[in-house]
């Protein structure tokens, strides 16, 4: 009903008109073919300006969460995004094979598309969600904590968690958990921002305050950098890993940020 009566709205429609022309004149504006958006299709010259500038993410080079041009104009998908889904569509052939179980935490809206697009057996979206804000999620994404996801050993053949470990105090456990659903053969792709200036992981959990955090970590809500030993951690809970550096070279129209790796984390059969 209310949405009724504002799309009958003259004053309604002349704002929305001049949205939509908006957003055409940015499309056309930034029309070029330097890069190809995987997911929708766009030719760009150039993505939007996005990510943090704090002087920590500079001075310890934190590859993922530093200021950037990484969004695309028409869809809104990032770098982080495109690096999973091109893996995804290149390099695997899950997209060819339905039948598959998916778990996908903190899902992002391109990649949740692509997921929904070709109807797995299951598509599980999960986040934690904040106190006070559980109408503000999907009705599709699930109440899930990572540290204790609420599924049998052995029951995905694929989990996605982007950008989300550098937010869990108990990192390591998350990452078992992660493990435990898993199925033998199944792999998981934990991508996380890194810093290969420094020797191993920093981290401190006496630091609370978001300000403070934001100084140490780059970002109000991380509580970590992760160092060259993020590796070591994966493994540490019967991980088989590989990483991949070449992807923004091999495809780089798809506007991947060149110096973030993609880790495939595989549950290889016992």
């Amino acid at each position: 009903m209310i949405l009724e009566k504002l799309r009958n709205n003259p004053t309604c429609i002349k704002i929305y008109s001049y949205l939509k022309w908006h957003e055409r004149f940015a499309l056309i504006k930034n029309f070029g073919f330097k890069y190809k958006c995987p997911f929708c299709g766009y030719h760009a010259r150039k993505f939007i300006q996005i990510g943090q500038t704090h002087k920590v993410i500079f001075e310890k080079e934190i590859i993922g969460c530093g200021q950037r041009f990484a969004e695309c104009t028409k869809c809104g998908s990032t770098d982080k995004e495109r690096l999973v889904f091109t893996y995804l569509q290149n390099c695997t052939n899950l997209f060819a094979d339905p039948s598959k179980s998916v778990l996908h935490m903190a899902p992002e809206l391109s990649l949740s598309k692509q997921f929904f697009k070709h109807k797995f057996k299951e598509y599980v979206c999960g986040d934690f969600f904040a106190p006070g804000y559980e109408d503000a999620y999907p009705s599709y994404v699930k109440n899930i904590n990572i540290l204790d996801i609420p599924y049998n050993a052995n029951y995905f053949d694929v989990v996605i968690c982007n950008h989300v470990l550098e937010h869990v105090e108990e990192d390591v456990k998350g990452m078992s958990e992660i493990f435990r659903v898993l199925k033998n053969g199944g792999f998981a792709i934990l991508q996380v921002p890194i810093s290969y200036k420094i020797e191993k992981t920093y981290e401190d959990f006496s630091i609370t305050d978001s300000k403070l955090r934001e100084k140490a970590f780059g970002q109000c809500n991380h509580v970590r950098i992760y160092g060259p030993d993020y590796v070591d951690r994966l493994k540490s809970v019967g991980f088989k890993v590989d990483v991949i550096s070449n992807l923004a070279q091999t495809y780089p129209k798809a506007g991947l940020n060149a110096k973030e790796k993609i880790f495939i984390c595989r549950k290889v059969d016992l």
